[in-house]
């Protein structure tokens, strides 16, 4: 049994001898019921067992997110500043300009969650995906943790083990803070602005860090990218104040969806009339094709030996889902091998593994995205079968249930890593775990708080 196993075990047996400990079970619903972890209207889904990680899988994931970011800046860098390189994406021409307005800060990619699948046996690691500025779960971590802490059964455990949780609000505020240091047009007290499209967004936790940013003295506020105006020298808000620097929580394809509402923020960008942290640039690592393109000649011709390795032993090989890039009777027929994904999208909206789909829906599913057929392009990629961990259902019903009826066996889920990189410093996990193939809110998926088991 490898120690993160029989670390959750022991979590597991602390539960038991207090009998399930129902009562602790009870007490973290009803925080969670009243708490901030609420994505579009509705309070997530968790689980009382945290995800448990001892030094070794801890400094594996620090290793794993680091070396990411450090490629990953490196083909941005090459993206601005050599032209032939460019040619290996496929990009709206909008957002190819976007991509090259310059950034006035030194962060390249200054926030970033790489989604991972660990195998914890053996340490080995397959990348899901990469996220940039729209990355969200840090305070479904922070509140998920939370409702823990206070029970006897976390209680019991912490007493026998140092626990360090995730702390992803101070790190985040102040690396944000430091970056807008570096940027060539800073002002004295600047108003700080988190922008995203809001009836798309996560803005209870929007609101959350706007409070972390008045702690450390910045008024910060929360906007929808619709609303602001450019007047030619200042970027302002619906009511007309100044915004000097941005976090931007909008995902580049609602930019583009939204494109003639969002002039305001565009022609800022365009001017240098605002700090965007992060920039478009962003949107090179958010985009699936960056999987494709990391295998490309160009691109293994500026990183190194070791680099080159990484990328072979965590990639998936990823194609364009057409008849130019791949066999499509091979996809058919070897369903089980292979998830189909949008090249820009999130939340797993069009998402299907293989394994999770009949033969004559795998089918179905080709026809209607393969060659552009759905009006966007389309991925292949490699399955990679997640690890399996043991953990308890989301107590969603326990109201109704006897302390008798409550489940203490447990189930066994899949997970996903998501690691916070913030410019390239590893931060911590948002563990999500789910019952299916694809680990997602949608297909019954939950999240767990993250907890380093420093010993």
């Amino acid at each position: 049994m490898t120690k993160n196993k029989a670390l959750t075990e022991e979590y597991f047996a602390c539960a038991e001898a207090l009998d399930g400990d129902i009562a602790g079970r009870r007490t973290a619903l009803s925080y969670m019921e009243n708490s901030t972890a609420i994505v579009h209207h509705q309070v997530v889904a968790s689980s009382f067992i945290p995800r448990l990680f001892d030094n070794e899988s801890w400094e594996a994931f620090r290793t794993i997110s680091e070396t990411t970011h450090r490629i990953l800046v490196k083909v941005i860098e090459r993206y601005l500043s050599d032209p032939g390189y460019r040619s290996i994406f496929h990009f709206d021409k909008r957002l190819e300009e976007l991509i090259l307005c310059p950034r006035g800060y030194d962060a390249v990619l200054p926030f970033a969650r790489i989604d991972t699948f660990l195998d914890e046996d053996t340490l080995e690691c397959g990348f899901c995906e990469f996220n940039g500025d729209g990355s969200a779960g840090m305070n479904e971590n922070r509140e998920i943790t939370h409702s823990l802490e206070q029970t006897a059964t976390y209680q019991a455990f912490a007493a026998k083990h140092a626990l360090e949780p995730c702390e992803l609000f101070y790190s985040w505020v102040d690396e944000f803070i430091r970056i807008y240091e570096s940027y060539e047009r800073k002002v004295e007290q600047p108003r700080f602005a988190i922008c995203d499209y809001l009836d798309l967004g996560v803005v209870d936790e929007f609101h959350i860090f706007c409070e972390y940013f008045a702690e450390r003295g910045y008024e910060c506020v929360v906007r929808d990218v619709r609303d602001l105006k450019w007047d030619g020298a200042r970027l302002r808000d619906a009511e007309g104040l100044p915004i000097d620097a941005i976090w931007r929580r909008s995902v580049t394809n609602d930019v583009l969806e939204y494109w003639d509402q969002s002039q305001g923020l565009i022609e800022a960008v365009r001017n240098e009339g605002v700090a965007l942290i992060g920039s478009f640039q962003g949107h090179l690592v958010h985009d699936k094709q960056i999987f494709d393109a990391l295998y490309h000649p160009k691109t293994q011709a500026f990183l190194t030996d070791e680099e080159n390795a990484f990328v072979k032993a965590h990639v998936p090989q990823t194609k364009f889902l057409d008849s130019a890039h791949v066999d499509l009777d091979e996809i058919r027929t070897t369903k089980d091998k292979w998830i189909i994904k949008p090249t820009d999208a999130y939340g797993a909206q069009d998402v299907y593994a293989g394994q999770s789909c009949t033969q004559q829906e795998w089918d179905t599913l080709i026809e209607r995205f393969a060659n552009g057929a759905a009006g966007a392009p389309f991925l292949v990629q490699t399955f990679i079968t997640p690890y399996k961990t043991h953990t308890l259902r989301p107590d969603l019903d326990i109201a109704q249930l006897s302390d008798d009826e409550v489940d203490r066996t447990g189930a066994w889920y899949n997970n996903l890593n998501g690691l916070y990189v913030y410019n390239g410093h590893f931060q911590g996990i948002f563990s999500r775990l789910g019952p299916h193939p694809t680990i997602s809110k949608q297909n019954e998926g939950m999240t767990a708080a993250t907890i380093h088991v420093c010993e």
